[in-house]
Formats: C-alpha cells, sequence, structure tokens
C-alpha cells in the first residue's frame, strides 16, 4: 500500500491506516444507501464521497492523521494504485463481512466509527482526532447533500430524506458529534 510518505505515518500498522482511510468511504457509502436516489442521483453521491474523502487532505493539510491515510495526489500513478488497492481491499472485506443489505452497511460503519474512535483515543492527539471525526462527519453531509430523493431523473423530490436525516444522526452520534444536517 503506497500512503504517503510521512514519518508520523508510522505509528499507524497498515490495517489501522486502512480502518483510518475506509471508514470515511463506508459512512459516505451508508449514507448512499440510506435512501434510494435512483441512477443518477447514485452516481452523484459516488462522486460526493470521493471528492470528500479527497477533500481531507486540503481542508486539514496540518493533520498527520488524515495526511498518513490518504494517497498522495501530487504522485499521480502512485495515488492511482494506492486507490485501486484499497477499493480492491474495501470490496474484499465486504464479501467476507457478507454486507449485502443497507441495513449491514449501515451497522459495518458504526462498527467501524466505533473503532477508529478507540484507535484515535490512542494513538492520535485530540486535535487529530476531533479533525478526522470532522472530516468523516463531511463525508456523510456532502454525500446526503449530493442529490435529491424521490425526484425523477434528478429533478424535484427532496433535497435531504428522512432515511439520509436518521443515518447522518447515528452517524454524528458514533463520532460524539452534533447531528446538525440542514
Amino acid at each position: 500500500m503506497c500512503i504517503r510518505d510521512r514519518t508520523d505515518s508510522h505509528r499507524f500498522t497498515d490495517d489501522e491506516k486502512f480502518l483510518l482511510f475506509n471508514t470515511p468511504a463506508m459512512i459516505g457509502a451508508a449514507m448512499s444507501f440510506a435512501q434510494s436516489s435512483g441512477a443518477i442521483g447514485t452516481f452523484k453521491e459516488a462522486l460526493a464521497n470521493a471528492k470528500s474523502i479527497s477533500g481531507g487532505a486540503k481542508a486539514f493539510p496540518g493533520n498527520e492523521v488524515i495526511q498518513a491515510v490518504l494517497p498522495d495526489l501530487e504522485h499521480r500513478e502512485s495515488a492511482m494504485e494506492t486507490a485501486r488497492a484499497m477499493r480492491t481491499k474495501a470490496v474484499e472485506r465486504m464479501k467476507s463481512l457478507e454486507i449485502d443489505s443497507k441495513e449491514k452497511m449501515h451497522a459495518q460503519a458504526i462498527a467501524d466509527i466505533g473503532a477508529v474512535q478507540e484507535l484515535l483515543k490512542a494513538k492520535a492527539t485530540p486535535e487529530e482526532a476531533d479533525q478526522y471525526r470532522q472530516w468523516a462527519l463531511s463525508v456523510a453531509e456532502n454525500v446526503a447533500k449530493a442529490a435529491s430523493e424521490g425526484g425523477f431523473l434528478g429533478f424535484g423530490g427532496e433535497q435531504i430524506s428522512d432515511g439520509e436525516r436518521a443515518a447522518y444522526r447515528e452517524i454524528a452520534d458514533a463520532l460524539g458529534l452534533d447531528a446538525r444536517l440542514v
């Protein structure tokens, strides 16, 4: 796995780095599946998920935890290789955990958040942990806002569904953050 070459990144094992990287993606997926958005909406939500995850590096440039687990976008070929490896590992993990429903996806995201919380408590500064939680919750928010629900071909419907609001509240609670979703 080719993660950013930061001296501080050695405080996490490869499995811990994967958990820290994959948890925001699981959160985004759980939000995407919280309410059906149709093909166009699902595409918009997947794009919002990816952008929000990679945006963590820019939003928190001084956070050693976030910087250590995200692929180094300055080295495009290496970053693409890392992204493919992470995706393959994530898919294999979902298969091994038999995640085949939105309920199981949501439950696993919440379980992963719990594991991340313990890891952050043990190996991150309070500021790093808080910023990581903010980043992870921003993924949920951006995915929820990416597409309207209940419309036709991306038009009409409500911006954020009741299912998304409920999922967001549970994710925010698991992260220990305020659950304000507008």
